[in-house]
């Protein structure tokens, strides 16, 4: 389960991607992190936790998640061949659940009696509870109020899976301050709970880990797709937030030259600063929850305020390995804005009858924009991460009558 580049193991032993990632916690908090990463690579190795999860993956989320062809998309575009890996279609709606069980299993192993973490649409909040329950492990979630009231079916979720939900008051009162307030709790006892990072960021070994446990992404449509279409995809398309579900996708093409590869970044309301989210197009190298990578920040250093529609992008800084991939040039980091998110969630809803998450809905609009630049022999995959049950009240109130509803 190592991700490498033309030869390149990633990360190093000290959590490194090139010069991203490491580990920049206080020294007592360390310790418990080394001991997280010796559990992790102790379990990486174990047949016997493969066997467990691989069992859940198939029989719990129901993995593998199939491939579906966007025809009627396509043929309206005129362009590219639209794919979409349905990772909406696992239990709990997204692809978070992927990474949740693997923590949660993780944590049971090491005798942790919580799980805690940070969510912002919910989809991370709602599959951890759903882990936690499974595995028979307390959960408390935080997340911010802006998003509690956005995202309020998935709030409802939690509670119904006796999630222990923690609103959080402060600063933006979203996704970042949700991270600040999970880490300040972790804190304050690292020995009895485990903090399930949400996404592929923060201290080593967490962007490694969770990116291991999202290949399964990359893995099953490498397979899935040359048996559809006899060859590999000629573009992957995926939002970039943390950047877990791209990972996902990307780690098991990442040697493969000919297939070209676009994260998705929100460029909000406009480019302004407070109006965006996009990390990898206006960020520069910064420390954020203690590890090192793109970070939209001011002249001190200290982290941007950020929006976006989607509350799961909503964050100032991006997975390490994800800092490295644009550095080298291997992955081309892109944006789209909110009516151009908000035109593609309808427009596949009305096209294909899915109705995706706002957050996939990203990927979704850049890569129509791209089909259209693209002759029909060429195909792009996109990595439609999520379903938008929990988004459709806010999109309705917000832009329904723009969309004749």
């Amino acid at each position: 389960m190592t991700s490498t580049l033309k030869g390149y193991a990633l990360p190093d032993d000290k959590g490194y991607f090139g010069e991203y990632g490491g580990s920049f916690i206080p020294e007592v908090l360390q310790t418990i992190m080394d001991d997280i990463t010796a559990a992790y690579n102790d379990i990486r190795k174990d047949p016997e936790f493969h066997r467990e999860l691989t069992y859940l993956y198939k029989h719990f989320v129901g993995r593998p998640s199939p491939i579906f062809h966007a025809r009627n998309l396509s043929a309206k575009l005129e362009g590219a061949q639209i794919y979409l890996k349905r990772e909406d279609l696992n239990h709990t709606g997204a692809h978070k659940i992927n990474h949740c069980l693997g923590e949660a299993l993780l944590a049971k192993k090491m005798g942790k009696k919580k799980i805690i973490a940070e969510t912002g649409a919910g989809q991370h909040g709602v599959a951890l509870a759903t882990a936690a329950v499974l595995v028979g492990l307390e959960c408390d979630i935080y997340m911010g109020e802006v998003d509690i009231a956005k995202e309020y079916p998935n709030v409802v979720r939690m509670k119904i899976l006796g999630a222990n939900l923690i609103p959080v008051s402060r600063g933006t009162r979203t996704l970042k301050d949700a991270v600040d307030a999970a880490f300040e709790a972790y804190l304050e006892d690292p020995v009895t709970q485990l903090y399930a990072i949400g996404s592929v960021v923060g201290p080593h070994p967490f962007p490694m880990m969770v990116r291991d446990f999202q290949q399964v992404v990359g893995m099953e449509a490498r397979e899935q797709f040359q048996e559809m279409t006899g060859k590999l995809p000629d573009n992957l398309v995926a939002c970039v937030g943390g950047g877990s579900n791209a990972m996902g996708l990307f780690t098991a093409f990442l040697e493969d030259d000919a297939v070209a590869m676009y994260g998705v970044e929100p460029s909000g309301r406009s480019l302004k600063e407070g109006e965006h989210a996009a990390t990898l197009t206006l960020g520069k190298p910064g420390v954020l929850h203690g590890f090192k990578s793109y970070l939209l920040q001011d002249g001190e250093g200290m982290p941007l305020p950020v929006y976006s529609v989607a509350s799961g992008l909503d964050y100032p800084g991006v997975g390490p390995q994800h800092s490295l991939l644009k550095d080298l040039g291997r992955v081309q980091y892109v944006t789209a804005d909110d009516k151009e998110t908000i035109d593609a969630f309808f427009i596949l809803s009305r096209t294909e009858g899915i109705i995706p998450a706002l957050e996939s809905a990203h990927a979704l609009a850049f890569a129509m924009k791209r089909a259209k630049e693209l002759d029909p022999s060429q195909s792009i995959l996109v990595n439609l991460s999520g379903r938008g049950d929990k988004d459709i009240d806010f999109v309705v109130d917000t832009y329904g009558k723009d969309y004749g509803i």
